[in-house]
Formats: C-alpha cells, structure tokens, sequence
C-alpha cells in the first residue's frame, strides 16, 4: 500500500527530514525539480531544442519550478521562467532558486541555449506573454502546488484562468495542479487540468480521490529523500492499493495441487425476483471466475426457473417462498439458514428486491443469524436501511458492505452531497461505528475497515458504470473470500482491484460506450494473469 499524506502531513514529514536526517530543504528542492525533469525528459523526449514555459508562484512550488527551468536549461533546452509577483518578496529556498535563474538569465556568457527570467506583476504583463504561449512546446504550472484552501486571486487567477479554458500544449504541474484543495479535492476556480503531474513522496488525497484526481492527468509519485519510516510513521489513515498488494494476495491464497472443488471455496448467493435475474446470474458466473469451487443461488420460486434456465451451466439453484410481488419472504429464513450451513461465503441482495416488508423481515433475519461471513449489495442493503446501530460486523462473522452513494446515503441518513464531498470520512465513520469493511463505489473506490484505515483503490473506468457491474463486484469478492474465509479485508481490496481492472482491460479492447457487466466477468481471467503473473498458470 502507498500511504496518502495531507499537505500538512506532508509539511511535517519534510521539517522531520531535515530535524532528524540533517537533509536541507534545498536539497530536497532541487530533488523535487530533478524528478520533474526527469519526467519531462522521459515523456517528451530529450529536452535539447524543446522550448518550455515555467509559470512559477512566489512560494516553494514556485521555487521547485525555478528548479525544473535550470535543469532543463542544462540539458539544453530553451526556457522561459515567469514568476508571478516580484523577485524581492520571494524568501528561503525559493528565493535561493529564483536568484539562480535570475543570475543565468543575466549572464553575458555566449551560450548556446537561452534562459529568461521575468518578473509579471501585472495582468498587461501576462496577457503579453500567455499571446504567445502557442510557441512553447511544454507548459510547467508551479503556480500554488498543495497549499490552496480557497480560490486563486489577483494575478494568480488571471493565469490560471487562460491556462484552464485554453492552453494548446501540454501543461506539467509540480506537486498538485494549481486552484485544487489537496486535501479535501475541493475544485476551485479557476483550476489547472494537467496532462501530468509529478507530486512528491507520497500521493496526496485529491490526487486519487474523485474527481479532482483526474484533473491530474497521469500522475506520478516521485521519491525526494524523506525516509520510508517517516512516512509510515504519519498519523494519515488513507492508502492508495497498489498492483504488488493484490499480487501478493494472490499467491497467498493461490491453490494446492491436491485441491478439490469443496477446498477452494463454497458460496451462497441469495439474489434475484421476479423480473429480476440477471442480477443472480451475473454474481453466481463472477463468483466462479473469481476461483471459487462451488456456487449455488437461492431465489424466488418463480425467479428460480428462469435463472436455471440463464445461468452458466456450473452453478446450482433452490428455491426460497416468496411474496405475492415474487420477491423472497421472510417464511424462507430457516431454509436460507440451513442452505448456509454447506457453504463458507453468504452474497445477498442482488436483484432480491425491498420493497416488500416481508422480504425486509428476511434479510435481517439471515444477516442476524448467519453463520459465515456475508457480502450485502443492493437491495439488500436497501432492505437493511436505515442502518440499525444494533448490527454489528465482527472477526469471526465479518460484513462486507458494497455501497454506491444512494445506497449509502440510505444506509447513513446522511445526504449525498456530504457522501460525495466528504467520501474518506463518511466511509471511515460508518466502518468503525459497525464493525464493517464497507465498500463504497465510485470512480475511486474506497474500502473502509473496522479499524479506521481506509484504502482508496485505482483501477475501473466510466464504462463500468453501467447495469450489472456491482453484481459482478459482488460475485469477485464473494469468490476471493471463500477461497480465504480469513482475510476478509484482503479479499475486499483485492475484489475491488481487479474488477476494475478487469473492466480497464474490456475497455482498452471494446471501448467505454459499449462495455456492459458481463464484459467485467469475461476479462476477470486476464486481470488475475496479469496481476498476479505465471504463478497463476499451471
């Protein structure tokens, strides 16, 4: 996992840097302007002949971008550094960086390549400048970085305003695009859109929280010489989940070859109504696709036959009592309860529906009396809202919530806006106050554990948003978990992980537009090859 610092957690980890290691804040500068250079010159080519525009702010940011204009200049590229404001209200190492430009620029040494240093202090001054800003081939924005909490005023605004609604080059922000809260992903504006970002150290939370995280472009975490211990010493809670976690989870949890189908997993799945079952046969395919050895639906009666007749010829089906409407009623409790003693992983709620009382009465009921660990998704989490403080996850009988912000704000009393705006917190809140790992959809998708740490996850694309694609992500975590009934919170992260990055692979073949659920499920396979590599084959 890659820990998540807050702009002040990340102040605090650069001041201990230099209290505890003796490395100069001047040297972890020029560092941040080294891997700044370095990306540039890896993503557009050799520097030599490149003409580039640094748009600096009188702040540190500003002086890594002053960094980022002499280091490229030594590899031969043309630059031009404008700071916004004057040279004499600039201090500490920034100051330090601005006085090295300013002196190249001034030098009357016959070089071969030019650097420019000047001063805008006024919007006439940069309105001359951004009319030519066709001629540059990169844009560098190290304007504010990290340390914006309200909107850009002044000249700042101005600036960052012509490169919001129209920059024909690619712009590369140092640390965080300019006019965004790190923090909180609050968007300002005006804000900057960047082709590439490089931030330093560690990620910050808007730079993997939806949406500010895509106003990032590609985004890259570079090392400036802070020790790993510092970092992981932070009190931050938020950690991004990286490839080799999910790797790592599955060779732990990878078959012997003496297994057999009762060995590697066992699930129930309770899904599906009248009208309803393609929900119940997209979870029970994903379930097998994920690894499980067995897969059995109980539905509705009058759903049962019709999901017999649609789902993939290796699962199982019974049937429960059901309502008047065809949805599960509550007289199927016991049933239910004895379907679940043959398994080691209860999914309920896809497709079940929850409007009728007496299907409500049945879902609380096998949730309060399961006897293994339970995945609740869609209606039955409706059929459970509001939350009753009452219920309660636990080590032996962990829950897992798979939540999208209507679901949660249903489940919370709380309002969407809140949910939306406030994701990391409503999801940590929520986790620790019911003993859950919940799960809370969107384009980054957050799971949240009992113990408060939160892991915000980086695959998926907008063609997942689309029918069905949460009864697959039901089915993937439910498969993972019964393969390793232990690990519930693994099995989480690592179900979250590759459905999205199943869905990245249908979509990098068939596009966004055209991509529906059961493309998640027959793309799962590459994503567990691709992830967790030739261990998985024979």
């Amino acid at each position: 996992m890659k820990r998540v610092l807050t702009a002040a957690e990340m102040r605090e980890v650069d001041r201990l840097t230099t209290e505890r290691y003796a490395i100069p804040g001047l040297v972890l500068m020029e560092n941040a302007g080294s891997a700044v250079t370095k990306i540039i010159s890896d993503s557009y080519g050799d520097p030599s002949g490149l003409r580039v525009l640094v748009i600096s702010g009188r702040g540190n940011n500003g002086g890594d971008g002053a960094v980022v204009a002499r280091q490229l200049w030594k590899l031969g590229a043309s630059v031009d550094l404008f700071l916004l404001g004057e040279f004499e209200s600039t201090k500490g190492d920034a100051r330090i960086n601005f006085e090295s430009v300013k002196r190249l620029a001034a030098s009357e040494e016959v070089r071969t390549f030019d650097i420019v240093f000047e001063e805008i202090t006024t919007t006439d001054q940069w309105n001359h400048v951004y009319s030519s800003v066709d001629e540059y081939d990169l844009a560098v924005d190290a304007i504010l970085g990290t340390g914006v909490n309200r909107p850009a005023e002044g000249l700042y605004a101005t600036a960052i305003q012509d490169l919001a609604e129209f920059c024909p080059i690619p712009i590369v922000s140092v640390d965080f695009p300019s006019g965004l809260d790190a923090d909180r992903g609050v968007m300002f504006e005006p804000h900057i859109t960047a082709d590439r970002t490089v931030t330093f150290t560690s990620p910050k939370p808007a730079s993997v929280l939806s949406p500010a995280c895509f106003a990032c472009g590609e985004l890259t975490v570079a090392q400036i010489g802070s020790p790993a211990e510092l970092i992981d010493q932070s009190p931050s809670v938020l950690e991004q989940v990286e490839p080799e976690d999910i790797a790592d989870y599955l060779e732990r949890s990878r078959r012997a070859p003496d297994s057999h189908k009762g060995a590697v997993g066992n699930v129930l799945v309770i899904a599906g109504s009248r009208g309803k079952t393609g929900a119940a046969c997209m979870t029970a395919e994903a379930v097998l696709r994920a690894g499980a050895g067995l897969v059995t639906v109980a539905s509705a009666v009058s759903a049962q036959d019709v999901i017999a007749q649609r789902i993939i010829p290796e699962a199982m089906t019974e049937s429960l009592a059901e309502t008047s409407d065809g949805s599960v009623a509550s007289e199927a409790i016991d049933r239910a309860i004895e379907l679940m003693r043959k398994v080691n992983v209860l999914a309920i709620g896809p497709g079940l529906s929850s409007s009728d009382e007496s299907t409500r009465a049945f879902v609380r009921g096998v949730v309060d009396l399961r006897t293994v660990p339970a995945i609740i998704d869609a209606d039955g989490l409706n059929a459970l809202s509001p939350w009753d403080n009452s219920l309660k996850g636990s080590n032996e009988l962990p829950l897992i919530l798979t939540p999208h912000p209507g679901e949660m704000a249903r489940l919370s009393g709380l309002d969407s806006k809140k949910i939306l705006s406030d994701s990391v917190e409503v999801a940590r809140e929520f986790a620790t106050a019911h003993s859950v790992i919940l799960i809370l959809k969107g384009a980054r998708t957050l799971i949240a554990s009992p113990d408060g740490n939160v892991f915000v996850n980086s695959t998926g694309n907008s063609g997942m948003s689309t029918a069905g694609s949460g009864d697959v992500l039901t089915g993937v975590i439910a498969g993972l978990l019964a393969q390793k009934s232990d690990k519930p919170l693994a099995a989480a992260i690592a179900g979250v992980f590759l459905h999205g990055l199943a869905g990245d692979i249908a979509a990098e073949k068939l596009g966004v537009r055209s991509l529906i659920a059961t493309d998640i499920t027959r793309y799962l396979s590459e994503a567990i090859l691709q992830t967790g590599g030739d261990g998985e084959r024979p």
